[in-house]
């Protein structure tokens, strides 16, 4: 039965990939779905593409919701899916796993990249406090650097996902607010000025008045939050008050899999602009509903 279900989804992959003109690397997905096809049937299961030259060769496929006693990157280093390169990136994840208490896991790969970031996201509903992460041996400086800028737009205290991209090497918090004024324009002009990034579009701060979640980017080069990224719950993708290219519009329109009313679609600000990315869910459960706070937000 695993064999099958793994089949399969190899197979809407490799027609999801051709449908966004990309070929799949056959060596690079099959031993990734071998690796992990034991936990394939809960996982939430998400195609994911974006726009912007960095993302335009390849498309990303997330699986979250993973049992909390597998841990993603392990899996990943046993099979031959990642190699370690001695660099900080590569004991992140054990250290928060024997430092926090871990509610589940996911990790992500590229149809043409293979195994990229890996995902660790805690109980809910307990966050974990950003000066706790910081004091982690491996974590970047740039979290400490940041302390003070999280304490200030109130979120300091309430991480509740750590994404790690071993490629790029970087760190992504994700945070929750629960003020309904931090969405708000006066607020997200302070705090994407404060980062140095630039001003938001009037279309953003639009889709704002929808979002739940929000993550920083970081990395162990600079102490510069690299993005920031928004993030809202949507049934038509569409439908929202931006311009969401031509990748995105193709996957939401033609995506070869049932992909049902469930979108999360994203906005990051970087230094040269808005990038925009929607994930489209191959595989759902209605478990995940209430838990989607936690997960699969960017």
């Amino acid at each position: 039965m695993p064999e099958a279900r793994t089949s399969e989804f190899y197979s809407v992959t490799q027609e999801t990939s051709r449908m966004m003109g990309l070929s799949l690397s056959h060596d690079k997905v099959w031993p990734i779905l071998t690796a992990y096809e034991h936990v394939m049937a809960p996982a939430v299961i998400s195609f994911r593409t974006q726009t912007g030259p960095r993302r335009a060769g390849d498309l990303d496929c997330r699986w979250t919701m993973l049992p909390k006693d597998l841990d993603p990157y392990a899996v990943a280093l046993s099979n031959g899916l990642a190699t370690p390169t001695g660099h900080a990136v590569d004991r992140l994840s054990a250290e928060i796993h024997q430092a926090f208490p871990v509610g589940g896991y996911g990790f992500d790969f590229g149809v043409v990249g293979g195994f990229k970031k890996t995902w660790t996201f805690f109980p809910a509903p307990t966050p974990q406090p950003a000066a706790e992460l910081a004091d982690l041996p491996s974590m970047p400086r740039s979290v400490t650097d940041n302390l003070a800028f999280f304490e200030r737009y109130g979120v300091a205290g309430i991480v509740n996902t750590v994404g790690i991209d071993y490629p790029k090497r970087t760190v992504n918090l994700y945070f929750n607010p629960s003020s309904p004024e931090f969405f708000r324009p006066k607020t997200l002009r302070a705090l994407l000025g404060e980062a140095g990034l630039p001003e938001p579009s009037e279309g953003l701060l639009r889709f704002c008045e929808q979002a739940f979640c929000m993550y920083t980017t970081l990395s162990w080069d600079s102490s510069t939050i690299e993005r920031i990224t928004f993030s809202v719950k949507t049934t038509d993708p569409l439908g929202l008050p931006l311009e969401t290219g031509p990748g995105i519009e193709n996957l939401v329109k033609n995506a070869p899999y049932p992909a049902g009313e469930q979108y999360v679609y994203g906005v990051s600000v970087t230094p040269e602009g808005e990038l925009h990315k929607i994930q489209s869910y191959y595989q759902w459960h209605t478990r995940v509903e209430a838990m989607l706070t936690a997960v699969d937000a960017g």
